[in-house]
């Protein structure tokens, strides 16, 4: 596999940011995942940290170097990631258990699978225009499908941020899968929060991201998200790749996996409170004993050796 890989979030002109994201990768497969967390204090910190750290925990386990079945793959760990949110708002005593959106996208064989839950987005976009795209599950989505708004009132609308499906919520989350759908080189996989393609045209997106360098395209983007989003900027996020399967010269970011050992994984994600982009006002003891909760609650989902 060859391919350019590149993550970004930014805190927006919110208090904290409750983003994770992440992206994993053996000889074989790619991981990718966005997830934007909901509930007060620094619990929806929580919420996405777990989705974005079941996932990752069960690519490093099973990507050996490639993943059996990912659609199966995407279903069990975004269930597992839904009830360890549940326990762990049992655990605590919590009214109301956190929540968090979750995006994520395997791919392997040059085949791409994703699935997600929330208003969370993928693009997939090739030659500047936007081949495929997740949908949300909100419900301005649900006005739009059904003729009641138009696209330019649900930029705007009220329950704009009102989802009906998401991981930790009392019902099961309605987790939505893709088909397969084969990558040609230079197709561009975008995952992101609301905050990003939120005050961005999908167009506009596409475009920018044709053969441009991704280092430099995403932060421009993200530049422009922000400054769109004026005073009340949420957070916003984004994990993209350019898939790559023809050999040419190597630019600086792109990843090679050919020399990769069968049971080799790369993982990039920041520990929980251990990322100062992340924003929060909990003490260096209060982290620790956060980290060490996750971690626990994680650990139930993971097959025993």
């Amino acid at each position: 596999m060859k391919f350019t890989i590149y993550q970004e979030s930014r805190q927006g002109k919110r208090n904290n940011n409750e983003d994770r994201i992440a992206y994993c990768y053996s000889r074989d497969a790619v991981l990718m995942v966005v997830a934007d967390g909901m509930g007060g204090h620094y619990y929806g910190e929580i919420a996405s940290q777990i989705a974005a750290q079941t996932l990752t925990d069960a690519f490093q386990r099973e990507a050996k170097p490639a993943l059996n079945d990912p659609f199966l793959f995407l279903q069990r760990s975004m269930t597992n990631a839904h009830h360890a949110i549940l326990d762990f708002a049992a655990d605590h005593n919590l009214k109301d258990s956190p929540r968090t959106t979750c995006v994520a996208c395997v791919i392997q064989d040059n085949v791409a699978y994703w699935a997600h839950a929330g208003d969370s987005r993928l693009y997939l976009l090739r030659e500047g225009r936007v081949a495929s795209q997740t949908r949300d599950h909100s419900r301005v989505r649900m006005l739009v499908e059904q003729g009641v708004i138009t696209e330019a009132q649900a930029a705007n609308h009220p329950e704009r941020n009102k989802v009906y499906s998401c991981l930790g919520g009392p019902q099961a989350p309605e987790i939505e899968f893709s088909r397969k759908t084969p990558l040609e080189a230079g197709d561009v996989v975008l995952l992101s929060t609301d905050g990003f393609w939120g005050t961005l045209p999908p167009d506009l997106i596409a475009v920018s991201l044709k053969q441009t360098n991704l280092m430099q395209a995403i932060p421009n983007l993200m530049n422009q998200a922000e400054s769109r989003g004026g005073a009340h900027c949420d957070n916003l996020s984004v994990v993209v790749t350019r898939w790559e399967d023809n050999y040419i010269e190597l630019a600086q970011s792109t990843v090679s996996t050919q020399t990769m050992a069968l049971d080799e994984v790369s993982t990039k994600l920041d520990e929980f409170g251990r990322n100062p982009a992340y924003k929060m006002d909990l003490s260096d003891d209060e982290i620790e004993k956060a980290i060490q909760e996750i971690r626990s609650t994680i650990d139930k989902y993971s097959p025993k050796k």
